[in-house]
């Protein structure tokens, strides 16, 4: 898919980031975060840091934030599983934090191994300490990162924004 193929909404996510100063990107590829991705990675103000496993992405925000930068993990609903134990950094040390999550498990999802974690998402943030957000509307999404963004770094928040399934439409299994 080209940048210019990409979805309005996913282009207002990264307005979002690049306009707050976002200076670190971690990432585990994924199509619903794509351009995004792309853009941090050609944006010369913007690392992109693409992580073998999510909770990687956790250390590395914090350490951003340690370093004086702000940072943003992007992932799946189904790497939230995988930050449990990370979320406790956050936690233990009251560090900012946001991550922007493409849901899977939900609207026609053909995959069946997405929906346990799909299903529980928004409960395992919200009980390690993270405020959820949810936006299923491409008309909001740009007010509801910017929103997520501003509680993250200027209130010191932990945040997680879940972009719901339907914003990246259905998926469907191709055979080469």
């Amino acid at each position: 898919m080209s940048a210019s193929a990409a979805p309005p909404w996913q282009e207002d996510v990264f307005r979002v980031l690049k306009k707050g100063g976002v200076r670190q990107v971690a990432y585990v590829p994924d199509a619903g975060h794509a351009y995004s991705i792309r853009a941090a990675i050609a944006d010369p103000d913007i690392q992109g840091i693409v992580l073998t496993t999510e909770e990687e992405g956790v250390a590395v925000v914090s350490g951003a934030w340690l370093g004086g930068q702000r940072a943003v993990l992007l992932m799946q609903s189904s790497g939230v599983g995988n930050c449990v134990n990370m979320f406790s950094l956050l936690s233990m040390c009251q560090f900012p934090f946001l991550t922007l999550v493409t849901m899977r498990g939900e609207y026609a999802e053909f995959n069946p191994w997405q929906a346990p974690m799909g299903l529980a998402t928004q409960r395992t943030l919200e009980l390690m300490g993270i405020q959820v957000m949810r936006v299923d509307d491409p008309e909001d999404v740009e007010e509801t990162v910017s929103a997520a963004f501003d509680a993250a770094f200027l209130a010191g928040n932990r945040v997680a924004v879940l972009l719901g399934q339907k914003l990246i439409g259905r998926k469907k299994w191709e055979r080469d």
